[in-house]
């Protein structure tokens, strides 16, 4: 691929920005002291920053960068019930009772951001669109509906299965082996999501500082020092809500998350015409694969915004943009003229059991590990999380009852994840499902 590929007006920043840019007026000065500090400024950080202003604590939210520089801004806007592992795998490892309630807080998770969407007035352009989870291989396919008919009864995941013979109705491609169709997962224009977020936030009284990176955490009675290069100050609690971008600061947390980049771009403009074939139902789309590919059209369908990861180890999106535009033509040979206008990448946060966690250690609260499916999840986990440090009952989840997992010589650098990567890329060339 050569530079002919990017329009005369590439850019490497999300294509979300153009509409949404990131604030840098966020900044305040920083108290001596507050309730709670809040590590972050994504998802997750602003929703907890909100609960707990809401419930009448001084909340001050320190970020690194600008406010909602992380993935908050940088993912696809597509929502799903976020649970990755099925019943039967996690009655294995937790038991069934276990199992049923970290599956229905998946599911609370989808309805629980629709609502608070629509209850805030959030002008985000959310959408219950539908996702088209299509299959790579007609293993995959047959492994994919088998699934489905065994989940149990009470999971509250509607779906409808789409043969090949039928998938032209969804999805303008013969790439696929058909798929499934759940019909209550929905999208959102992530950037204007978080500044809706950032909004509401500042208008409950949530001090956000931008710029200002924790350098250092330490325990002072019953609450913490929290040093920064703009100076120290005291915090009775303190929320911890990095994901993705979690360092040095905690190093129990960083060695059990793994970040891994994803990378996304941005065609430019299509004529009408021609998104109507692609994608007539305007569904969000994921697949099959282990390396998995997920895109959606932009919310004002003149674009397709097409993600995944195209690489063994992390990559310029400059690097990454033309790779995506290969595995995008290999679903619509139609695009393979279609020049990109935005190629961009962020950290997402995996964990080894492939569950998202909350909880508190050692006095740090803290949501993160949504596996790549952070929107619906962080929001929600935010405030629980919220809800917990304000010893509400009901800031109990299922999702803080398995046991955080680490691995042995894992200090937060993924050294196994271009193996990892590699095998699971070839597992789907010969369309091994599972």
């Amino acid at each position: 691929m050569s530079s002919g590929l990017f329009s005369d007006d590439f850019k490497t920043t999300p294509y979300w920005w153009d509409r949404s840019p990131l604030l840098e007026e966020c900044d305040v000065a920083l108290p001596a002291a507050c309730d709670v500090a809040v590590v972050g400024s994504g998802y997750t950080g602003l929703h907890a920053a909100l609960e707990m202003a809401r419930g009448g604590r001084r909340v001050l939210v320190l970020e690194a960068q600008s406010a909602g520089w992380g993935c908050s801004s940088r993912n696809g806007g597509q929502i799903s019930t976020s649970v990755k592992p099925d019943f039967s795998a996690l009655s294995q490892r937790h038991g069934e009772e276990t199992a049923r309630r970290i599956l229905e807080e998946g599911v609370a998770s989808l309805a629980w951001i629709g609502d608070f969407v629509q209850r805030e007035g959030l002008d985000c352009d959310f959408r219950v669109t539908g996702r088209f989870h299509a299959a790579h291989s007609a293993k995959a396919f047959q492994a994919m509906v088998a699934g489905y008919k065994a989940k149990p009864d009470w999971l509250d995941t509607p779906a409808r299965i789409v043969p090949r013979s039928e998938q032209h109705r969804e999805l303008g491609t013969d790439a696929y082996h058909g798929g499934l169709v759940f019909e209550r997962h929905a999208s959102l224009d992530p950037g204007r999501y978080h500044r809706g977020l950032l909004e509401l936030a500042r208008g409950a009284g949530v001090e956000i500082a931008t710029k200002t990176p924790v350098t250092a955490l330490q325990r002072d009675g019953d609450g913490f020092e929290v040093e920064t290069p703009r100076g120290r100050l005291k915090a009775g609690k303190v929320v911890l809500a990095t994901n993705g971008y979690s360092g040095p600061l905690s190093p129990w947390h960083r060695r059990r998350v793994i970040p891994i980049g994803s990378y996304v771009i941005a065609t430019e403009p299509l004529p009408g015409e021609l998104m109507e074939r692609l994608m007539p139902k305007n569904r969000i789309v994921s697949d099959s694969r282990k390396v998995v590919y997920y895109y959606r059209a932009s919310p004002d369908r003149r674009r397709i915004v097409f993600g995944g990861r195209v690489s063994a180890g992390e990559s310029d999106p400059k690097v990454s943009g033309p790779l995506l535009h290969r595995a995008m033509c290999g679903v619509f040979p139609e695009l393979k003229a279609t020049r990109i206008s935005h190629s961009w990448m962020g950290f997402v946060a995996y964990t080894f059991d492939s569950l998202a966690h909350l909880g508190e250690q050692d006095g740090l609260y803290y949501a993160m590990g949504y596996c790549g499916s952070g929107v619906g999840m962080a929001s929600y986990l935010g405030m629980r999380i919220g809800q917990r440090v304000l010893n509400r009952p009901e800031g109990a989840s299922a999702l803080e009852r398995p046991v955080f997992q680490t691995r042995p010589l894992y200090r937060g650098r993924p050294w196994f994840l271009p193996a990892s990567v590699a095998y699971y890329r070839l597992r789907d060339r010969l369309g091994i499902s599972g």
